[in-house]
């Protein structure tokens, strides 16, 4: 089976690339430079040439801050591009796995969200995602969107790069401690993506919603901390509130998802969070 991965150059498409390769499975995984994801013609191109038989989405608009000022540019990306995947994977009859984001909801839960939860995003990237899973289901594809949170690896810019990078450079850290979610090693979720869609026998039913993040709760604050403490990092990471730290984009302050359908579902190992952040810093050393 030949998979397509959309945004093959971030943080999860090459977790999911490094994942294949190992595995041997086949994949293609256009750049940037080899794709351009406005292109609803090149999009077309490339399935005709590619003939996959099943797809991955992991191309986002991702910048919370920026797409306040951008949101046609975001809407293109989150909205607009899985809108047209979808036609052309049902068009295709092959699943498609689109991913998407805690950043759906508004954040004024107190239990962790579960999939059939109300959306209520309250920044344009959250707006946009969350057109992005509603074109998804009406389209009528086979396949799943998967919501994740507060995604990490050793690939590309993250939380975890920067933290490393400010703590090395700054006597002091000054983090956000009031919003809640939890950290999520892209690696992990990259698993998870292979073991639905390889263990579905390849018949992916109608489209539904899945939560994946690794286990646990922290704030940025905790997440920083840790960081720097694994890293041996002798900076002083004091917490702070959202309103001390002012940005052009609200953020849920609290995100925590319901992994536990998913988990149960496609029988997927799931650790918590600090054991995947260890795991992942040793790749970072």
């Amino acid at each position: 089976m030949t998979c397509l991965i959309l945004g093959g150059s971030g943080q999860l498409g090459r977790c999911l690339q490094d994942r294949m390769t190992a595995l041997q499975l086949e994949y293609v995984a256009p750049g940037r430079d080899q794709l351009d994801l406005q292109d609803a013609e090149a999009l077309h191109s490339l399935f005709d040439t590619v003939k996959p038989q099943a797809v991955i989405n992991a191309a986002a608009y991702t910048a919370v801050d920026k797409a306040e000022q951008e949101p046609q540019l975001a809407a293109e990306i989150n909205h607009i591009l899985p809108a047209r995947l979808a036609q052309l994977c049902k068009a295709h009859a092959i699943p498609l796995i689109h991913i998407s984001t805690d950043y759906v909801f508004d954040g004024t839960s107190c239990r962790p969200y579960a999939p059939s939860d109300p959306r209520n995003p309250v920044s344009v990237y959250g707006q946009t995602k969350a057109e992005g899973e509603k074109a998804v289901l009406q389209s009528g594809v086979k396949g799943g969107i998967i919501r994740t949170s507060w995604l990490y690896s050793e690939y590309g810019h993250n939380f975890v790069k920067t933290m490393l990078r400010l703590g090395a450079e700054r006597p002091q850290l000054r983090i956000v401690a009031d919003q809640v979610g939890t950290p999520t090693y892209a690696g992990d979720l990259a698993d998870a993506i292979l073991k639905m869609l390889y263990s579905a026998d390849h018949s992916l039913s109608d489209v539904d919603i899945y939560h994946f993040s690794n286990q646990g709760v922290a704030s940025w604050y905790d997440f920083a901390w840790h960081i720097c403490r694994l890293k041996g990092l002798s900076v002083e990471v004091q917490p702070i509130r959202t309103e001390d730290y002012p940005t052009p984009a609200q953020r849920p302050c609290y995100s925590v998802l319901n992994s536990t359908g998913f988990i149960d579902k496609f029988a997927l190992s799931n650790r918590h969070w600090l054991e995947a952040l260890e795991h992942c810093m040793t790749k970072l050393v």
